[in-house]
């Protein structure tokens, strides 16, 4: 059979599918944890590449993909690879440079002499990208971006969304790390992104991950008891234990044991707990400040201040675009919600706690689109070219949220909101004064399409794998060091290891917050730690099933 590959370079993760090019059938799955780059988020991933260089950046990520390989049962070369994702991470992917997208504003780039890269639909081979030489006469697929800041995820969104044929006022949300939207008024799309962070994807959160096996991806109270569903091998949502929420005692056992909460569990966990009082924003009124679910998981406050930085991103987000576009935010009557987190979250608790606009009539949940437009393209050029057809023909405004005061204002408003207690009432007094689009509470339930009910709806007969650890760690030998380890005991996510014998560091890089953090460096006390000094080192992926 002749071998493709189509994978979705998120953020958060890859999600990757080994596939039959000529019959089309999936075979295998696998994702990963996590994304290869340090950080939380894409601006991290830019600022590593920026300033520690984007060949680094670039082999990392190639790294991460070649182990993907593996994992797929891969051990030749496959005779096509098809991409999608944000500008960035497809970048970092092919190795051009991504300075057109670290610097906003003409003049700026102007200074520094910065060309804009053509991010238009290509075929290239293999043997032009670095680190992929040796795959024999492949062929990797590129899918076009609207515009150079606004990439083939954004697109894939907003074609696989259908809102191009909907004449109603449309907004399109990927509900990841970065929060990708596009608001449809007429003719003409308006795009942004929000940066919501990783909560939405189950990381900032104390015992969160993404939507695999064995995590918690929704909850409902019973009685003031809380019960845990959980994800089981097959990605199916499944009973888990019913628990007192203030110590963790299981009054019915479930089915399933459960590792950790997703993003939407998270959603749905803070939607149940304010309607039951167990939380009066910004505080958990229970003993400790904790509130227990099955098998020791924990959510304190906490996570409910980074479960709520990323709503009110949303939420802002949207406010944003319709400010832009002048219309109120009642005027939005359908809504898309793509993404992991959008598809197994519960639309009705999501739009009761603001991330979705108010007064819609309708949710439609449409699973990974970044994955289904990398496979469609994989399986056939014509729509390659089709895409890049519809990218030329978009009226789109692209939103820079880091420079709109509109963005500033709304988001300061939602971190006093979600952060600092302020009423709810307050916030929409507050709007309204800064002549933004202002928001109410829900009124009406809207109608829900569930067009799929996994993100990745089929993962083939070999099912889907998970990728713990993607092997891809940076290292270095710290000249003069006193080996007192304070750069180990300060790292937040235990990705930093020493051996004593020669002073060589270790740092996963796919645990690594980044720029997010940093805290190795200044715990240092004689300065020796320097990022600058840092290599890369593979080693063999872990996987589990």
């Amino acid at each position: 059979m002749k071998v493709g590959v189509a994978i979705d370079l998120g953020t958060s993760g890859f999600r990757a599918q080994k596939v039959d090019i000529e019959s089309g059938e999936i075979h295998k799955t696998v994702i990963t944890m996590n994304n290869p780059l340090p950080g939380a988020n894409v601006m991290d991933h830019l600022d590593f590449a920026m300033n520690y260089g984007q060949d680094l950046a670039h082999e990392l990520v190639i790294g991460a993909f070649r182990n993907i390989l593996e994992k797929l049962g891969i051990h030749s070369s496959p005779d096509r690879i098809a991409i999608c994702g944000n500008p960035i991470q497809l970048s970092l992917f092919q190795g051009i440079p991504i300075d057109d997208l670290a610097y906003a504003g003409q003049r700026k780039k102007a200074k520094y002499n910065i060309k804009e890269q053509e991010r238009k639909a290509a075929v290239v081979k293999s043997i032009f990208i670095p680190g992929l030489e040796n795959l024999d006469n492949c062929s990797v697929v590129i899918p076009p971006a609207i515009k150079h800041e606004v990439g083939a995820d954004a697109l894939a969104l907003i074609v696989k969304s259908g809102m191009l044929d909907n004449e109603d006022i449309s907004i399109a949300t990927d509900y990841g790390t970065n929060a990708e939207m596009a608001l449809k008024v007429g003719n003409v799309i308006y795009t942004g992104s929000a940066a919501a962070g990783p909560a939405l994807e189950g990381q900032e959160i104390s015992n969160g991950t993404i939507a695999r096996p064995h995590a918690i991806s929704d909850v409902s109270f019973e009685d003031k008891a809380l019960r845990n569903y959980v994800l089981n091998d097959n990605m199916d949502t499944v009973q888990g234990d019913l628990v007192k929420p203030d110590d963790g005692t299981v009054i019915d056992k479930g089915d399933i044991e459960a590792y950790g909460i997703t993003g939407t569990g998270v959603i749905s966990l803070i939607d149940e707990s304010i309607n039951n009082g167990l939380v009066v924003l910004p505080k958990i009124n229970l003993k400790n400040s904790i509130i227990q679910l099955q098998d020791g998981i924990k959510f304190n406050e906490h996570d409910l201040v980074e479960a709520g930085r990323a709503i009110g991103a949303i939420r802002a987000g949207h406010i944003t675009l319709c400010n832009a576009a002048k219309i109120a935010m009642e005027d939005i009557k359908t809504a898309y919600m793509s993404g992991a987190a959008g598809t197994y979250m519960d639309a009705i608790k999501a739009h009761n706690i603001g991330m979705i606009p108010y007064d819609v009539d309708q949710i439609s949940q449409i699973g990974n689109t970044s994955l289904i437009v990398a496979r469609e393209i994989l399986l056939s050029e014509d729509r390659l070219w089709e895409l890049q057809k519809i990218a030329e023909e978009i009226v789109g405004t692209h939103v820079m949220f880091a420079m709109d005061d509109a963005f500033k204002e709304a988001y300061i408003l939602e971190l006093s909101y979600w952060g600092e207690g302020m009423p709810f009432k307050v916030l929409k007094k507050y709007l309204k004064k800064k002549k933004l689009p202002t928001i109410d509470a829900v009124k009406s339930v809207p109608a829900i399409e569930k067009r799929v009910v996994k993100d990745i709806p089929v993962l083939g007969e070999e099912g889907l794998h998970v990728l713990d650890k993607v092997g891809t760690y940076l290292t270095m030998i710290i000249e003069g060091c006193e080996a007192c380890h304070k750069c180990v005991k300060v790292c937040p996510n235990d990705a930093l290891t020493m051996e004593d014998e020669d002073n060589r560091v270790m740092i996963r890089t796919d645990l690594c917050d980044g720029a997010h953090c940093q805290k190795c460096i200044h715990a240092c006390p004689h300065d020796l730690f320097k990022w600058e000094n840092l290599d890369i080192m593979m080693q063999e992926s872990s996987m589990e099933q």
